[in-house]
């Protein structure tokens, strides 16, 4: 992991979590120039299947597909997700390395308790890696991203802004699809929420999304900090 300055860093518990939740925005923004980067916090060893192996593999191939600059693993444990100093020491250093402008971390409010402690974990991390006496053994400087965003993996949820994906969405879907191991059915592989029609199920909420919004489709978001605008965006909306 060089030292760079990232656009967006993309925090998700799982390999897959990013793409669910904001797969089309990560193409989008890596069309136009901008430098993105995903990091998973766990080998989600305990998934019903596939092996970590495999979802290592898939995942790279996925991050290809959204053109990311880079991708990686720190390796805490499967649903053994908390709020300890040893993984806010690892988060801050990622976030110090990479200095990203933006932090994408999933939405509390979610089926899974994994993805919610990550948001609670890179939380702690973005707060502390603008500190500077904070973990000063790590000889990086302190950096402080703009703002955290939160992306939605399950369920509907109202956002505070919406990211137009529609010449993005068949992307987005490769990048699904690229995990065999958990959204195809295949012989012997279990049955879970994943592998009955769940990409459907996100190709359909990203519709609504952009009906509302008024595109084909569309990413929700919602904003940790107030979003600034410097006036009213009449006429065509950015």
């Amino acid at each position: 992991m060089g030292k760079i300055d990232l656009d967006i860093l993309a925090f998700g518990a799982h390999a897959d979590d990013v793409e669910i939740g904001m797969g089309g925005t990560l193409a989008k923004m890596a069309k136009s120039g901008y430098k993105t980067a995903i990091c998973d916090l766990t080998q989600a060893e305990l998934s019903s299947n596939g092996t970590v192996e495999t979802r290592k593999m898939e995942a790279e191939k996925a991050g290809e597909i959204l053109g990311v600059t880079q991708r990686f693993n720190l390796m805490f444990p499967d649903r053994g997700l908390s709020v300890k100093d040893e993984f806010i020491e690892a988060i801050v250093r990622v976030i110090r390395s990479l200095r990203p402008t933006y932090i994408f971390v999933p939405y509390k409010e979610d089926r899974h308790p994994d993805h919610g402690r990550c948001a609670d974990l890179v939380e702690e991390a973005a707060f502390s890696a603008g500190i500077r006496k904070y973990a000063s053994q790590q000889n990086l400087e302190p950096h402080r991203s703009k703002n955290l965003f939160y992306y939605f993996i399950n369920g509907f949820h109202k956002p505070d802004f919406a990211v137009d994906i529609s010449n993005e969405m068949n992307l987005k879907k490769q990048s699904l699809e690229a995990y065999r191991s958990q959204f195809i059915k295949g012989e012997g592989t279990v049955d879970t929420p994943l592998t009955n029609g769940y990409i459907e199920t996100v190709e359909s909420r990203e519709c609504m999304y952009g009906k509302d919004a008024g595109v084909t489709y569309a990413e929700g978001f919602k904003a940790k900090q107030t979003l600034l605008l410097n006036q009213i965006p009449l006429g065509e909306y950015v």
